[in-house]
């Protein structure tokens, strides 16, 4: 990330014309003063990425001025220049917010070495702002002893050293962005920026400008340049989560981006080139996407150099137990209470759990009954409050009716109190009828609706899931043109 718009403030024009060549030469747009009056009139009209001032000016003091940039908004990094330094000079200004102080007279080489510096800071801040932190899930990415986690983790340690792009597929809850994470920190880019963007969390209109970023003036509200996605991520990774989601029209400017590693900025006309490393995550089948129209075919396959799919928790079921230990000694830690493990009935019911959240439903769950269970005593299966069968205790018969089963409570409210232990459940589904896991998926969605009276916020919460999923799950039901969920709407909006 290299300064764009620098401010020159130096009355003696020798220096001012060498500077004025250094940063003509890295192609930077250049303004000159020789007073502080100039400056502040310059200041007062745009911004600047950095300012070089001398601290003795014929009209006044640098010092004061440099107090007055570093209360601007959007303060530019300022290395201040003086033939007259002293150490409490020095000290003096690094105070009042200058990045960096230089003894006149100085070389080029010098200048050199300052800009490389005070470039790497810069890059810094701008990540800073986006930077989201991995928190406690880091730990949990490759946790687990099951085949389909072996098989992972060598595909894992085999791509992480490499620059390949990487397409992480899996259901949602299963821990994409973690092992995202992992590939990151196994990467030699571990040093530098690592940045994500959530494809399905962006509107439309705003996404092409969080990417490429933007220029002042270039849309109503654009009052600053600001530096995109790709550009913060400069020598670093740059997730891509959600990749499905991103709108046809910006498929082919970030094909471009993948295939030419550059871009222009929103409302702006300066090619910016790039060095990044590609990660994408989807919980749909961007292939079936393609062969709809949705998603460009080229794109696809550049995304998809090397294909990586997360396997469910049903896949896995080994680690299951295994995970829980995990999350049980966390959210213990984190909510200062004591608990001797698991009883053996919450060990068989999370054994016999579908998990249609994945790890997230499960590492959900494990909280609440953390949080329900009494002290010094076991996680009971009635704290883990999972249903009695994978259909959320509902049956859907074939006439696309449905029936609650006897004990299931009419508020969903959840998890029963703490040290409370409710009688079994009976099986809703009957136990001729064996289900697809699609269907059972679906039914446990239309009981959630059901009973939360259609509200989709509160069935996700039910359901262990996040409301993105959830509106994704019923999208592909309409799009099926599913007669049980068309009924639902019909009768919501009747």
């Amino acid at each position: 990330m290299s300064f764009e718009k620098v401010l020159i403030i130096e009355d003696d024009s020798v220096v001012r014309s060498l500077l004025n060549e250094i940063f003509l030469r890295r192609k930077c747009s250049v303004a000159t003063a020789k007073r502080l009056v100039e400056a502040e009139a310059l200041i007062a009209k745009e911004s600047f990425d950095l300012v070089l001032l001398d601290i003795r000016l014929p009209d006044g003091d640098g010092e004061k001025f440099l107090e007055q940039l570093a209360m601007l908004p959007e303060h530019p990094l300022v290395i201040v220049m003086t033939g007259y330094g002293t150490i409490e000079s020095a000290v003096a200004c690094m105070r009042a917010g200058a990045f960096d102080y230089v003894m006149k007279p100085f070389s080029p080489s010098q200048i050199d070495v300052i800009l490389r510096k005070a470039q790497s800071y810069h890059q810094l801040l701008q990540v800073n702002r986006h930077l989201s932190d991995a928190g406690d899930d880091a730990d949990v990415a490759l946790i687990g002893r099951s085949p389909p986690m072996g098989r992972l983790r060598q595909l894992i340690e085999r791509v992480a050293p490499t620059d390949a792009t990487v397409f992480i597929s899996g259901e949602s809850g299963t821990g994409k962005e973690m092992m995202a994470r992992e590939l990151y920190r196994r990467s030699p880019r571990r040093q530098q920026p690592f940045i994500k963007v959530n494809c399905a969390a962006i509107s439309e209109n705003l996404i092409e400008s969080e990417f490429f970023g933007h220029e002042r003036g270039a849309f109503t509200g654009a009052t600053e340049r600001r530096e995109g996605r790709f550009e913060l991520a400069n020598h670093g990774t740059l997730l891509l989560d959600e990749v499905s989601e991103i709108p046809p029209n910006l498929q082919a400017k970030l094909l471009r981006v993948l295939q030419e590693r550059e871009f222009e900025r929103v409302g702006g006309n300066r090619t910016i080139k790039v060095n990044v490393r590609i990660l994408a995550t989807s919980n749909r089948d961007l292939l079936r996407n393609v062969e709809q129209g949705k998603f460009r075919q080229d794109l696809y396959y550049r995304l998809n150099v090397f294909p990586v799919n997360v396997p469910s928790l049903r896949e896995r079921a080994d680690d299951i137990l295994l995970l829980a230990e995990h999350f049980l000694q966390r959210y213990t830690r984190k909510h200062g209470i004591k608990l001797t493990g698991f009883a053996e009935s919450a060990r068989q019911a999370m054994m016999n759990y579908r998990w249609p959240g994945n790890v997230r439903e499960l590492q959900n769950t494990i909280e609440r009954a953390v949080i329900l269970s009494p002290q010094g005593r076991s996680v009971s299966s009635a704290a883990l409050g999972l249903p009695a069968s994978p259909a959320y205790q509902a049956e859907l018969d074939w006439s696309g009716s449905l029936t609650v089963a006897p004990g299931l409570p009419d508020d969903g409210a959840g998890a029963p109190a703490a040290g409370e232990e409710p009688a079994d459940l009976p099986l809703a589904a009957p136990s001729s009828a064996i289900f697809s896991i699609a269907e059972l998926e679906k039914n446990a969605i239309h009981a959630a609706l059901q009973q939360t009276a259609g509200n989709r916020t509160q069935a996700a919460t039910l359901l262990g899931i996040s409301i993105r999923t959830l509106r994704n799950k019923l999208q592909e039901y309409r799009d099926a043109n599913d007669p049980v969920f068309s009924a639902l709407e019909a009768e919501k909006a009747g």
